[in-house]
């Protein structure tokens, strides 16, 4: 099962709950009770944040976090990677050499495309996407109105 970690569901929260006032300077504790999560975590979950200069902190008495960019872009596929690294479903697809079998793989450009399928999907969905409640009526799946991707085995 492809699953994201906790942390990184819980990164959403926090940037959904600044991108719903973006301009504001939010304090780890107000975002902490907002999202109902622990504060330690909500500590943790900004400086990585910051590292990957999807927030920035600011010290002082009024200080706290805000969105570096607005929130129509900052995409779900930033928020995994800053907290997950790059996306790779399979190792062969994060990092060359990372296998046994690569060098005799059939399906290793499959998996690739189906990594850029699943980039592309998360890139697809913003903060401000997040905020807005779901469209009524049947979940469409990603490509449903498209030709299925056909796919290719070949050898790697």
């Amino acid at each position: 099962m492809l699953r994201v970690t906790k942390l990184t569901d819980y990164a959403t929260l926090v940037l959904t709950a600044m991108a719903s006032t973006p301009a504001a300077v939010h304090s780890a504790a107000d975002l902490a009770e907002r999202a109902g999560l622990e504060l330690p975590t909500v500590s943790k979950l900004l400086k990585l944040l910051a590292q990957a200069q999807l927030v920035q902190s600011f010290r002082g008495a009024a200080g706290g976090y805000r969105l570096t960019r607005e929130p129509e872009q900052i995409r779900l596929i930033h928020v995994l990677e800053a907290i997950e690294g790059p996306l790779a479903v399979t190792e062969c697809v994060g990092q060359s050499g990372q296998c046994g079998i690569e060098h005799r793989c059939e399906v290793r450009a499959n998996w690739r495309r189906i990594n850029d399928v699943i980039a592309e999907a998360l890139t697809s969905v913003s903060l401000v996407d997040l905020l807005s409640p779901p469209p009524r009526g049947p979940v469409r799946r990603a490509g449903s109105s498209k030709q299925p991707i056909p796919l290719i085995v070949t050898s790697a």
